[in-house]
């Protein structure tokens, strides 16, 4: 019984709104977070509304040389 209600709430969060999904989010860039981004990141999007967002880094990554 408990599988069948994850899988339940799986569907109804993926299928919510225009959430874009973790492969969308990874692809630029970002990071699936629950809740709230961590300090230096922004939500871009949504990977499952309302609750996961894509979260991406306020400056872009640098490279060292």
């Amino acid at each position: 019984m408990g599988i069948l209600v994850l899988v339940f709430i799986f569907i109804s969060l993926s299928q919510h709104g225009d959430a874009q999904g973790p492969d969308s989010c990874n692809h630029q860039g970002g990071l699936c977070r629950v809740g709230t981004c961590v300090s230096g990141e922004y939500p871009a999007q949504f990977c499952f509304e309302p609750i996961i967002l894509c979260c991406k880094n306020l400056s872009p990554a640098t490279t060292e040389s």
